[in-house]
């Protein structure tokens, strides 16, 4: 039976998926969950939305720690957790998870979505993560591009502090997706460089493995459920426990899907690269703009600055020609007043000229 999913008020729901495509959901807490999955705490705790743990992608022995930004699950060879199943973000997952997950039947040749069904359970599941998150992302770029591209044209048009400031968000919510991008490509990229990563997500191998009477012989179960990823203990029953149970290390399936979502990851991130680059560009651009005006004021400056000198000669002329001390030259030579105001001008004038093309010539000054 379909499940219809209804808004609630859960802030611990869980949702469970099993290889039928049915769902249940869950209000229990972690030490619910952690029986249910048998996962430890310290790889729940990635699963926390109010702590800040990176991306990641853990094979467990019995489980795949999920963490995509919003994407918060639980795979098992059977099984799907999927954390707040009500989120608006969530739900077209849970519906696209309840649409593949079911393994198809009949005598017809098999489709696209037939083939892909052949992948164990787990890599199903995972599939239809990366895709959600990998759309996601690049739903988000799409946006930001939508948005950026017209602001940064008419910043370059009009220089003002409502496009300054506009641009700057803008800029801000680049470099913010560009780190979530670059996580999720980075947590792909180590999970390529390591064979033994994936082969730890091959859940149906290791549970068939395990189940068949020459894995009774294996590693103790002590060993191969290490609470600590980074210990030596641990690091070597990981060797021990792929020895024991005979886990394949051939990888190339998985690799191929991973490849993919790489690939598609590594696109989103050129998109915002190509972005970064367009507002670095724009940036430049309004900076030479900015240098050129502030070029031109202080030009005008420096014009000013030789005119009030020029000016100050033509007032120290009128100055000692204006004091009144009788001096005998001044008898009857009251004409000789215009010709004092005129010669002063223009020596005032040419010397003015003068400074300004001499500038102009040594390229002081702009033409």
């Amino acid at each position: 039976m379909e499940l219809q999913l209804k808004k609630t008020a859960l802030s611990r729901s869980w949702i469970l998926l099993d290889k039928d495509g049915t769902g249940t959901i869950l209000d229990v807490d972690k030490y619910a969950i952690m029986r249910m999955v048998e996962i430890h705490a310290r790889d729940l705790r990635i699963l926390d939305p109010l702590l800040s743990y990176p991306s990641a992608i853990l094979g467990r022995e019995k489980v795949i720690v999920l963490n995509l930004e919003h994407i918060k699950a639980i795979i098992t060879a059977q099984e799907v957790l999927l954390r707040d199943p009500m989120d608006d973000d969530i739900v077209p997952i849970v519906e696209e998870l309840r649409r593949r997950l079911p393994k198809s039947t009949g005598d017809e040749e098999p489709s696209a979505q037939d083939r892909e069904a052949e992948f164990p359970f787990e890599f199903r599941a995972l599939e239809v993560a990366l895709e959600a998150i990998c759309s996601f992302l690049d739903a988000r770029t799409i946006e930001l591009e939508t948005a950026a591209y017209p602001a940064l044209d008419e910043l370059t048009s009009q220089i003002s502090s409502r496009n300054l400031d506009r641009v700057r968000k803008l800029k801000s919510a680049m470099t913010r997706l560009t780190n979530r991008v670059q996580k999720i490509r980075d947590e792909l990229e180590n999970l390529l460089d390591d064979d033994d990563d994936m082969a730890d997500l091959y859940l149906s191998k290791k549970l068939a493995n395990l189940s068949s009477p020459a894995s009774s012989f294996g590693a103790p179960n002590w060993l191969l459920s290490s609470p600590n990823p980074d210990s030596k203990i641990h690091r070597s029953s990981k060797a021990s426990t792929a020895t024991s149970v005979q886990v394949e290390n051939d990888v190339e399936d998985l690799e191929m899907l991973l490849e993919a979502y790489f690939t598609q990851i590594e696109g989103t991130l050129n998109k915002l690269n190509t972005l970064r680059e367009y507002i670095d560009d724009t940036e430049d651009y309004i900076n030479i703009q900015l240098d050129s005006h502030r070029n031109q004021l202080i030009q005008l400056e420096l014009f000013l600055s030789l005119g009030t000198v020029c000016l100050s000669i033509y007032s120290l002329v009128g100055a000692i020609f204006g004091m009144n001390i009788p001096y005998t030259w001044k008898d009857g030579h009251g004409y000789m007043f215009k010709w004092v105001v005129m010669l002063g001008g223009m020596v005032s004038a040419s010397l003015f000229l003068s400074i300004v093309t001499y500038a102009r010539r040594k390229g002081l000054v702009g033409s």
